[in-house]
C-alpha cells in the first residue's frame, strides 16, 4: 500500500509551475479545501515560496505531507545532501515526508543517486524515499540496489496513456505509482466519454479521470489556480466507478498520448 493512501494524502496538490503570489494563494485555498499533501521540487524553483505558503496555512507539521525532488544536476556526492539541506531550509522544515529523485540520471546508471538518496534518509532529512520517471527495468534494478523501501515512482499517468507495464512492475517490486499530468494537461477534455460517464455520477469529466486513477491504485497530483477546480479535484472520494465504466475508460489508453518524452525532456529514458 502506498504511503500516499493514508488520510487525504492520495490527493496531493502539485505546485508546478506556480511561484510567488499565485503559488501562495493556491496553496492557501488548497489547504482550506482539505489538501494536506503538497508536491514540489528543486527544479520548480518554488520551494521557498511553497515553504512560506505552508507556514502561512497555520497547519501543524504532523498534518502536512510534503514531497520534494532532487534535480539531476545535484546527483553528485558533493552536492546531493547539501542540496537537500537547502531544500529543507527553503521549505522551513526539519525533514520532508518523501524525497524523490526527479529523473533517472542521463547516463542510465541509477546506483550512485539511489545510494545518495538512501544516505539522505539515514541522516533523517526525509521520512521516505522514492523515484520519478523510472522505467520497468529501473524499478527492478532499484529494488536490488538499496534496502530502504522505495515508496513511489512518480510518473505520467492518465487514461490516455497505457501504463500497464509500470503497474505490473509496481505490483512485482512493491514500488507504488504516483501520477503527474493526471488530466493530461487538459487533453482528456477533448474526449466526450469522460463527461458522459460523469453525468451518471453527478461528477465532472476531471473527477471521473481522477477517480479512475485512484481506483487503479495510483495516487494523484493535481494543480489549479481556480478555487472551484481545486475543490473539485479534491472531491473525488464519494463515488466509485463501476467495473463497466472502468473498462470503458481503460479502452481510452490505446490513444497513446504522452506529454513528457524526449522532445520535452531530452534526457528522459526510453519509456516502456
Amino acid at each position: 500500500m502506498s504511503v500516499y493512501f493514508q488520510k487525504t494524502y492520495q490527493r496531493s496538490f502539485g505546485t508546478f509551475p506556480l511561484k510567488g503570489d499565485e503559488l501562495r494563494d493556491a496553496v492557501l485555498i488548497a489547504a482550506e479545501t482539505g489538501y494536506r499533501s503538497f508536491d514540489t521540487a528543486q527544479m520548480y524553483e518554488n520551494e521557498k515560496d511553497t515553504g512560506a505558503a505552508l507556514k502561512e496555512t497555520g497547519l501543524p507539521r504532523d498534518e502536512l505531507f510534503v514531497t520534494t525532488k532532487v534535480s539531476n544536476s545535484n546527483f553528485d556526492e558533493n552536492r546531493f545532501l547539501i542540496s537537500v539541506e537547502q531544500s529543507l531550509k527553503d521549505l522551513q522544515l526539519d525533514q520532508v515526508d518523501v524525497l524523490l529523485l526527479h529523473w533517472p540520471p542521463a547516463d542510465g546508471n541509477i546506483e550512485p543517486s539511489l545510494k545518495l538518496l538512501e544516505k539522505a534518509r539515514a541522516r533523517g532529512l526525509t521520512r521516505h524515499i522514492g523515484v520519478s520517471n523510472y522505467t520497468v527495468s529501473m524499478m527492478r534494478e532499484a529494488r536490488a540496489i538499496i534496502d530502504a523501501p522505495i515508496v513511489t515512482n512518480q510518473v505520467e499517468f492518465h487514461p490516455l496513456l497505457n501504463q500497464d507495464k509500470l503497474l505490473t512492475a509496481a505490483a512485482e517490486t512493491g514500488i507504488p505509482l504516483a501520477s503527474y499530468c493526471s488530466v493530461a494537461r487538459g487533453e482528456v477534455f477533448k474526449h466526450a466519454i469522460f463527461g458522459e460517464i460523469g453525468e451518471t455520477y453527478g461528477k465532472s469529466a476531471a473527477q471521473v479521470v481522477l477517480r479512475w486513477i485512484l481506483q487503479k491504485g495510483v495516487s494523484i497530483n493535481t494543480m489549479s489556480k481556480k478555487p472551484a477546480n481545486i475543490a473539485a479535484n479534491f472531491d473525488v472520494m464519494d463515488f466509485t466507478l463501476s467495473s463497466i465504466d472502468m473498462a470503458r475508460i481503460e479502452d481510452m489508453t490505446r490513444t497513446g498520448y504522452r506529454i513528457v518524452g524526449k522532445d520535452l525532456v531530452p534526457y528522459a529514458p526510453d519509456f516502456d
